[in-house]
């Protein structure tokens, strides 16, 4: 048995143990500020793996990289059978460079064209690759019946902002006019991501709000949307859950530090958008337990505001990080499938 699969089972193993064994291993397990408490096998899995690592301020980000690469995709599903998974570079003209995506196709060509999602992966803008996140783009494509396009943007700080935003909306573009070569409808291309890459997901379907074609469908996954992090869950979570204060500000010195840029701007802080009237339909997905609960919350009451058709999906006992936590948790896994399932929805309303 592979390495990877071992790993992955003995955690799903001790993480699927009765919840009274969980409950006498973990101990009280806390309330959020709306009186939901944390799920017991996260917190099983906060105070055993997750509280072993150090400061993601204190480690060389190319320990990060391997790490997320390496270590992260043992939380995560394993790879789905699929028809076919294959890579290629984008060339975009002028841009003086190309940008790697991998193409998951769930199933041979069909009469009617499938609909295509172009997913950015999470990390802060400096770490997730295309294997960071390959067992989740899989499940996507084959539990939503769609092509997936997985982007590898440039990442931080060799390529600060707004080199990802550049990335995205090339890889988006590209899709849309490349969407029939691929299988795929050109009039049913959705953006998605978590995270950063939810951020980036965001931040295109904003800005091609008025192109023909525009993305049909957005899913943000626990977005950042405004790098003020001006908010009472910030504040509330921003140690013991995960994802702490610490990482964002690593990641925002990285990836806006030394920028000519405001922490407002739309195109880093899409909450700040002057305007999100005419965006594509979206579907909002935060956690209880997470930093950056209430900016995505905040960005879906605006859309929502703005005449824009938004489902949000609060998992209120999980913590920021758990699409990434698929292949371990249940109910991770139950919470990524209402995710996909509306993304599957969504794109063919």
């Amino acid at each position: 048995m592979p390495y990877r699969t071992f790993a992955r089972s003995a955690l799903r193993t001790v993480l699927a143990s009765p919840e009274p064994l969980l409950r006498s291993m973990v101990g009280e397990l806390p309330r959020n500020d709306r009186g939901h408490e944390l799920d017991v096998g996260v917190g099983a899995f906060l105070r055993g793996i997750a509280a072993q690592r150090p400061k993601t301020s204190s480690r060389p980000l190319a320990h990060l990289r391997h790490e997320m690469d390496h270590r992260a995709p043992l939380a995560d599903f394993a790879r789905c059978a699929l028809h076919r998974v294959h890579e290629r570079d984008i060339e975009i003209p002028g841009a003086g460079h190309s940008i790697p995506v991998r193409v998951y196709e769930p199933g041979p060509p069909t009469a009617t064209p499938r609909p295509i999602v172009v997913y950015f992966h999470g990390g802060g803008f400096c770490i997730g690759s295309l294997r960071s996140h390959d067992g989740l783009c899989s499940r996507i494509a084959r539990r939503a019946d769609c092509i997936v396009v997985a982007v590898e943007y440039r990442l931080a700080p060799e390529h600060r902002f707004p080199a990802a935003v550049e990335d995205a909306l090339a890889a988006f573009r590209w899709t849309a006019a490349h969407a029939r070569a691929l299988g795929g409808d050109p009039q049913r291309v959705a953006v998605a991501g978590d995270s950063a890459g939810g951020n980036l997901a965001a931040v295109v379907a904003w800005h091609e709000r008025a192109r023909d074609p525009r993305p049909c469908f957005q899913l943000l996954v626990y977005p950042v949307t405004d790098w003020s992090h001006d908010t009472e869950s910030y504040r509330l979570f921003s140690e013991g859950f995960l994802h702490e204060a610490d990482a964002m500000m690593f990641f925002r010195e990285n990836y806006l530090g030394g920028c000519a840029v405001s922490a407002a701007d739309p195109m880093a802080s899409v909450l700040h958008a002057p305007c999100v009237r005419g965006a594509p339909r979206a579907h909002v997905v935060t956690a209880g337990f997470d930093p950056l609960r209430d900016e995505g919350e905040r960005y879906a009451r605006k859309l929502e505001a703005a005449g824009v058709h938004v489902d949000l999906q609060c998992e209120e006992s999980l913590v920021h990080g758990f699409f990434s936590l698929g292949g371990i948790l249940h109910t991770s896994r139950r919470a990524i499938d209402r995710a996909i399932d509306a993304l599957a929805r969504g794109m063919r309303a």
